[in-house]
């Protein structure tokens, strides 16, 4: 495989996620990598089916997450570079692969920042269809919303990437606006 496309990486998904709100998330980041591929100018495909697969262990190996990502995907042809995006986004908590290029730094990133973006939606008469970076840098700031996803690693990846928080959230929001129907964030117009 020359290069992974984003049908192929659904394809490869599908044969271990199965669970709604994991393919649900496997979606948001999908969405949100789109977007911080067309902010740095890079292979949007490719960046939204790395963001589509990067929990391919996920659903069957909980405790032991990206342990077994590598060989099966490079089985099925994944090339390395994209292997090794998905494996950095554990760092430091489950893999020692550091995240180095922007692909990688911005998986690390939106990982978790699309579940705080996912879950203000959620919040929204409108979901995420008419939300204003303002609004959410407002439930951003509640350590108690959405207190699972870890604010720390995300400030970290910003970091990473020499971006602000505000600057980061904005791009993930309007990418995950333009998928906002697969999303299923578009509030009461479902």
């Amino acid at each position: 495989m020359e290069k992974l496309t984003l049908e192929k990486a659904k394809e490869l998904n599908a044969k271990t996620v199965h669970e709604e709100h994991l393919l649900l998330h496997a979606a948001n980041v999908s969405a949100a990598m789109g977007a911080m591929a067309d902010y740095f100018g890079e292979d949007k495909e490719q960046w939204e089916a790395v963001g589509w697969l990067h929990d391919y262990d996920y659903e069957l190996y909980p405790e032991e997450h990206l342990k077994h990502t590598e060989e099966p995907l490079r089985e099925e042809g994944v090339p390395e570079e994209d292997i090794r995006a998905i494996l950095s986004h554990g760092y430091g908590i489950c893999t020692d692969v550091e995240p180095l290029n922007n692909l990688e730094k911005s998986l690390f990133t939106v990982d978790e920042l699309t579940g705080i973006v996912q879950a203000a939606a959620r919040m929204r008469p409108m979901g995420i269809t008419d939300m204003e970076l303002k609004s959410f840098m407002k439930k951003w700031k509640d350590k108690k919303f959405a207190a699972g996803c870890n604010r720390d690693l995300i400030l970290k990846g910003c970091e990473m990437l020499g971006m602000d928080i505000r600057e980061v959230a904005d791009i993930v929001i309007k990418g995950m606006k333009e998928h906002a129907g697969e999303l299923q964030l578009t509030g009461d117009a479902q």
